[in-house]
């Protein structure tokens, strides 16, 4: 009994060991039974032939004692088997798992799953698994080089650079595109006459010459910004249109003239247009897609889609016909081969399908559209109250509900409504809306499917119009809004409320972007704020003279743009370069990744020119003793 006893042990031990999984049913014997053939034997067991099996079944109990802990599924289970579990799990994970065993840890560091992290976490996305041998080293880099950007970011630690462009011009329109900046400029010409700051402008007497379009590429921290031609005939110097607007994206640059001109530039081919468009009167939006080559113009009642063929030919993609003079334009990206657009047209919002006729997503009268931004699958635009109600004494004749336009009346002091019945005039706007007189319906952000044309969300709950809203930049189900109020708003979509109200500025927001962790926003007022949303703290701000019409920013860089309100400098000497500079606008790059870029060149606040006018050569050069000074 005690040889067979042996015996079956021995097979246990050898089924187990060569991951047979449950041994055969002869050789399973329970506690019980083994307690009882114990106890009939106490003289010990034969030598002979037990030694082999003593050592076998010493050695099963060690491994099963491991087996307590570690899963043995890695002998078993092939190795692509392995790696495809491994896959759900994150980088915290997979260190954890590498520490377990020699078998676990080559599955944990396998590149396919450290390049599958790089590319879930945005870390050199264009990259395939074959450009580097260890992709976990490589996505450690990343992650000390985004802490490194972020500490940069929160203590405003960095280079700061004037995009300088002519000395006596006025900006009129800035754009940028990761890192690549492109303004419209307007440039006096010689003979300009005095001029009043009072009396209105006259243009017969000073002649204003523009249509001068300059970019920068603050990503090789150069930036002596060439310009693109704009082909128009020299008979006349001095009379060409001042540029309305400008777009700029990967390979294109768009430019739209006061006379109804369109000039589209490639940017790898030269600074020649490759295409000219004219309208017959003055553009008053332009939309540039970010991802594929689509512009879309918007003059008079007309907007216009404009998309090169298979053979490089720029044509008309799609040409609609609106009702009214359109406001704000935009493409939405990701559509495929048929470009979609969004236009505002006062208290119209249309959906225009290359493939389709003009849709109106939305329409309520006497409602404007105040902004206007897009996603994929969604557009959020703001509108402005439906102003005061009335609602005293069940009277149903009311003709007309006006609300005086000058900011001290809708500040508080009166407002004038006109009933066929009541005839009630110069309303008190406190003791109306104590009284329940009066209602305001106040303004409100609307997002629509684009894909359902309905509306999902009524957002805002504010008391000034909404100036600017972005949808495509913001983390997903949250957007952020400024408003003329003063305050930063970020909407949470997926509960439809505000979750977080910032007190950003001291007039109205201009502009305003946010991504995961940081918000950085614009005012009419001239200042910049950056915020981290997420302690709800401002990390710090700057200010300019004009106000802030353009902001665009990533990991590594910002990128700001004071704008004047008037596009001719109203001065009495335009000779004076230190008058002239107050009114001329602002373009700030400031840039981040510091330790990358300060071995490469010298700083551009080091590289004064010797051409440009000694009002602004500060020659701060000799104050950094580069080698190549």
């Amino acid at each position: 009994g005690r040889g067979e006893q042996a015996a079956g042990y021995l097979a246990l031990a050898q089924s187990l060991l060569e991951g047979a999984g449950r041994p055969p049913a002869a050789a399973r014997t329970t506690r019980a039974e083994r307690q009882e053939a114990a106890s009939r034997s106490r003289s010990p067991p034969a030598r002979e032939g037990a030694g082999g099996g003593e050592q076998l079944v010493d050695q099963l109990i060690r491994d099963l004692n491991e087996m307590d802990d570690v899963p043995f599924f890695d002998i078993q289970l092939p190795y692509e088997l392995a790696i495809n579990i491994f896959q759900y799990l994150d980088r915290k994970e997979l260190g954890r798992c590498a520490q377990v065993s020699k078998t676990w840890k080559v599955i944990a560091e396998d590149e396919v799953l450290w390049y599958r992290l790089c590319q879930q976490e945005g870390h050199l996305p264009e990259s395939s698994i074959s450009d580097y041998s260890c992709w976990k080293l490589i996505f450690q880099e990343c992650r000390a080089r985004e802490h490194m950007l972020r500490t940069n970011w929160k203590n405003r630690k960095g280079a700061v650079s004037e995009l300088e462009h002519i000395p006596d011009a006025v900006l009129c329109d800035v754009h940028s595109h990761d890192g690549v900046v492109i303004a419209g400029l307007t440039v006096p010409v010689i003979g300009c006459t005095a001029m009043s700051k009072i009396q209105p402008l006259n243009l017969g007497a000073c002649r204003y010459t523009s249509g001068d379009v300059r970019v920068w590429d603050t990503r090789t921290w150069d930036y002596i910004a060439p310009f693109l031609d704009s082909e128009y005939e020299e008979d006349e110097p001095g009379m060409q249109p001042y540029v309305s607007f400008v777009r700029i994206n990967s390979s294109l640059a768009v430019a739209a003239y006061e006379d109804g001109f369109l000039n589209i530039w490639d940017l790898r081919t030269g600074k020649d247009p490759i295409h000219r468009f004219e309208h017959d009167a003055r553009i008053q939006a332009l939309a540039l897609s970010q991802e594929d080559a689509t512009v879309a113009t918007a003059s008079a009642f007309d907007v216009v889609m404009l998309h090169p063929n298979e053979e490089g030919y720029w044509q008309i993609a799609a040409e609609f016909e609106v009702q009214k003079l359109v406001d704000y334009l935009e493409i939405v990206p990701d559509t495929g081969r048929y470009p979609v657009a969004v236009a505002t047209a006062g208290d119209l919002v249309y959906l225009l399908k290359a493939d389709d006729s003009a849709r109106t997503l939305h329409y309520v009268y006497g409602q404007p559209v105040t902004c206007l931004d897009v996603s994929a699958n969604q557009a959020a635009f703001g509108v402005k109250s439906l102003g005061w109600v009335y609602e005293g004494n069940k009277c149903r004749d009311l003709e007309k509900i006006g609300l005086c336009s000058c900011r001290t009346c809708f500040l508080g002091a009166e407002i004038t409504v006109v009933c066929g019945r009541c005839r009630v005039n110069r309303v008190c706007r406190r003791s109306a809306v104590h009284n329940g007189t009066l209602r305001v319906l106040p303004p409100q952000i609307l997002v629509y499917s684009l894909e359902a044309e309905r509306c999902l969300s009524k957002l805002g709950n504010a008391l000034g119009d909404f100036t600017c809203v972005n949808l495509r930049d913001s983390p997903p189900n949250l957007m952020v809004s400024g408003n003329m109020d003063r305050r930063v708003r970020v909407h949470d979509l997926r509960t439809d409320t505000i979750a977080l109200s910032l007190s950003a500025h001291q007039l109205g927001v201009s502009a305003v972007q946010m991504d995961d962790w940081k918000i950085v926003s614009g005012g009419e007022e001239g200042l910049v704020s950056v915020w981290d949303y997420r302690m709800n703290q401002k990390l710090w701000e700057v200010h300019s003279r004009h106000p802030v019409r353009h902001i665009s920013f990533n990991s590594r860089r910002l990128i700001t743009a004071n704008v004047p309100y008037e596009r001719v400098v109203r001065s009495a000497d335009l000779d004076d370069f230190a008058t002239h500079r107050r009114h001329r606008g602002l373009v700030h790059a400031y840039e981040f990744a510091v330790d990358q870029l300060a071995f490469q060149s010298a700083l551009p606040l080091c590289r004064s020119s010797c051409d440009t006018m000694a009002g602004h050569n500060y020659d701060l050069a000799l104050t950094f003793p580069y080698d190549s000074i």
